[in-house]
This record gives structure tokens, C-alpha cells and sequence, in this order.
């Protein structure tokens, strides 16, 4: 067999460098790939949802046993809606989490967990959560949180009428989630503080109105009065509104027998509904009428107040303040002179006009003297209150002609 030598034309050592680089350039992928190996990791739902704390108490909350009224829900819809409170627990984004009143949460536990892994969570514990709708329906009150889990309009935005979107589309996304409160037997006759107690293992409305710290600053008798929902005869408007709220309608008439004061009567309710009217005349309660059906009319116009005395209607007296109908006793302070009538006033008061002196020109130059027009010397109060009548033309032509 005959043996071929086989000479390959180039640079010597041009195969060896060339299985040189390769091998080199395959080492060096091995470890790059090694490398972005060693930095790649997973991170499942129990890493992610180690740290969120699934504890839930129930609430122990006293439910009236009446069910609610049409103005019940008018009054839930108006105390709830633009409230403000803070997360007690991670709130998933875009879903339907649903709390028995007094009861458990669905859905709770491992379930909630992993619905937080899916969707993400919009508001972790201490943020500022705010309630944008409301609704109120037989046995639910449905609560949306930081707009809701949809969109407004987010059907109308993907149809379009002549090449043109019926509602355009601003990028807007979903920031919240909705929370129903579910009754067994029926939403009852509960009020705005009631339905956030209810809320307490979600959400915390502890932030007071300006109503309930207003309420808080009062005396322990005024507080029950509040809580109650009652309205005391001597109370102010602050107080009527921090016990019942806005009136659901207001009447002002004349006071019988007056021509200039007035009174507004605040109604409410609706029949057959027990009816409250709350007659104020300034900033007090002066007459309460409450007609519930079938019974007579109750009148209270006695002062309920137990002595009472609310310090904003202490008025403090400054210097020169007076109250009408009261002698003054003191001059006030004025900037006027005494005697000087206030600008815009019907008596008249002549006023003494200064004039020169005789013998001073509008130099200043003095011609002699310091005796006034027909006065005594260096006595202004014996100037005369007229100027003197200026000189006859040939005077002055007599004047002017002289050498």
C-alpha cells in the first residue's frame, strides 16, 4: 500500500492554532453557561408568601334585628363613599374578597395566599385604602376599594363607530379590589360606624371625622346622646349633625309673632317611618316634634342641656366691643378727633381753616412782626375764619405802574 504525503500550503502551525481557539472558545462557553446557571433561581409561592400572616379574628359586633330602611341605605351610601382607611392585610389586586359580618373571610387561609401570588397585591398592611362606591342590596353591601376590580367602561372601550372608539382608551389600569359584606338574614338597620366595625379585620378606619372629634370633646351625657342617634333640646348645629346627620329636608319660617326672626326646622325620615323634626332658631335647638305612627305627637321644648354651657357660645368682650341692647359705659377707642364726626355722617361740623399771617409772603420771608390778621400776636385760635378779599383790579394796575 502506498503512503501519500499530503502537504497543505499556508502557515505552519495554522491547523494547531485553529484547534487552539476552538477548544478555548468551547471552554469558554462551558463556563459562561456554568456561570448564568449558578445566578438563575425560582422563586415559588411559599418563598413569596412567607412573610404574609393569614390570622383572622372575627368580630363580635351587636346587629340590630330590624331590617333597613330606604333612608338607612342613603345614609350608608353618602357616610361610606370617599372614606379613607388603613390595610390590615394585603389586598389582592383586581378580585372579590368576601367578609361575613361577623363571620369568616373567603377567601382566607392558603387560598388567600395564593390568590395574592396570582394577582399581586395592590395595597400591603398600612396603606391608605379609599372606598369609591357602594352599593346596598338585600343581603350584601358591596364596597369597592381604590376604583374597584374593573374599569369604567371597559366594554366600550374595545368598540369603535366609524374608526372612532366610543369611549378612548387613557391607559388607565386597574388599581383595586371589591369587598362584600355578606348578612345572613338580610342587611339590618345598621349605620356607617357599625358597618366599619364590621370591616375591622380588613380594614381600619380608625382616623376620626371631624363629626366623632367634636363628639369626643363633649360631656359623657352629650357622647350617649350622639351615640344614640338622639337630638337634646338646647343642642348646637354641630351637635345635630354629629347625632343625625344631614336633615333630609329643611324649612325656614318666620317665629310666630316676630317680623325679623326666623327659624329653620330640620325633618327627618319619611312616613310611615318615625319622623323627627328639630326646630333651630340661630345655632340652637329650641323645639324637637317626633311623630311615629300610630302614636300622639311627642313636643319637647324644655332645655335638656343638664346646665350645660357650651363654651363657643361664651362671647368674649374686647375692648371697645360692645353687645347690642348694652350701655357701653366707656367711650370705645376711635382714630377720630373728639368732636369729629365718622365719615359718611348727616351732622355737619365747620372746619377752621389755617391762613397766612400778614407779612409773610410765599418766601417765607417775614415783613415785619408776628402779630396775625386781626388777632393777637402769636395767638392762632383769634385768626379770622374767612380769607381776606383780594385786591381791585385798578389796584393792581396802580401796582404794576409804579416806578
Amino acid at each position: 500500500m502506498r503512503r501519500r504525503k499530503i502537504l497543505i500550503r499556508g502557515v505552519p502551525g495554522m491547523a494547531f492554532r485553529q484547534r487552539t481557539t476552538t477548544g478555548l472558545f468551547a471552554v469558554a462557553l462551558l463556563g459562561a453557561a456554568l456561570q448564568v446557571r449558578a445566578q438563575v433561581f425560582v422563586v415559588g409561592e411559599q418563598t413569596a408568601m412567607a412573610d404574609v400572616s393569614t390570622d383572622f379574628h372575627p368580630t363580635r359586633i351587636d346587629l340590630p334585628a330590624a331590617a333597613i330602611t330606604e333612608r338607612g341605605r342613603r345614609d350608608l351610601v353618602r357616610n361610606l363613599e370617599a372614606e379613607q382607611g388603613f390595610a390590615h392585610r394585603p389586598l389582592p389586586l383586581a378580585t372579590n374578597v368576601t367578609l361575613i359580618a361577623n363571620g369568616n373571610m373567603t377567601p382566607n387561609g392558603d387560598e388567600y395566599k395564593q390568590l395574592l401570588y396570582k394577582k399581586g397585591a395592590f395595597a400591603n398592611v398600612g396603606d391608605r385604602v379609599a372606598i369609591t362606591a357602594v352599593v346596598v342590596k338585600e343581603d350584601r353591601i358591596i364596597i369597592d376599594l381604590n376604583g374597584g376590580p374593573q374599569l369604567k367602561h371597559r366594554i366600550l372601550r374595545h368598540i369603535t363607530l366609524n374608526d372612532m372608539n366610543m369611549v378612548p382608551d387613557d391607559g388607565a389600569k386597574v388599581e383595586g379590589c371589591r369587598l362584600t359584606l355578606l348578612f345572613e338574614g338580610g342587611v339590618p338597620d345598621i349605620s356607617a360606624p357599625e358597618v366599619k366595625a364590621l370591616l375591622d379585620p380588613v380594614l381600619d378606619f380608625g382616623v376620626k371625622t371631624s363629626e366623632q372629634a367634636y363628639a369626643d370633646s363633649l360631656p359623657q351625657f352629650l357622647k350617649d346622646a350622639v351615640a344614640q342617634h338622639d337630638v337634646l333640646v338646647g343642642m348646637n348645629r354641630r351637635m345635630v349633625l354629629a347625632a343625625m346627620g344631614q336633615p333630609d329636608s329643611k324649612v325656614r319660617e318666620l317665629v310666630p309673632g316676630s317680623e325679623t326672626r326666623h327659624y329653620e326646622e330640620w325633618i327627618y325620615g319619611h312616613q310611615p317611618q318615625t319622623v323627627h323634626f328639630v326646630r333651630l332658631e340661630g345655632d340652637r335647638v329650641t323645639q324637637i316634634k317626633v311623630a311615629a305612627l300610630g302614636q300622639p305627637i311627642v313636643l319637647r321644648t324644655q332645655n335638656e342641656m343638664q346646665g350645660w354651657a357650651d363654651p363657643e357660645s361664651v362671647h368674649e368682650i374686647a375692648e371697645g366691643d360692645v353687645q347690642a341692647g348694652q350701655d357701653p359705659g366707656h367711650t370705645p377707642p376711635s382714630i377720630l378727633n373728639p368732636g369729629e364726626n365718622s365719615p359718611g355722617s348727616t351732622s355737619t361740623r365747620r372746619v377752621l381753616l389755617p391762613t397766612t399771617p400778614v407779612g409773610h409772603d410765599k418766601g417765607g420771608r417775614n415783613g415785619g412782626g408776628d402779630k396775625t390778621a386781626g388777632g393777637e400776636p402769636g395767638n392762632p385760635a383769634t385768626q379770622p375764619t374767612e380769607p381776606a378779599a383780594p385786591p381791585a383790579p385798578a389796584q393792581l394796575l396802580s401796582a404794576s405802574l409804579a416806578p
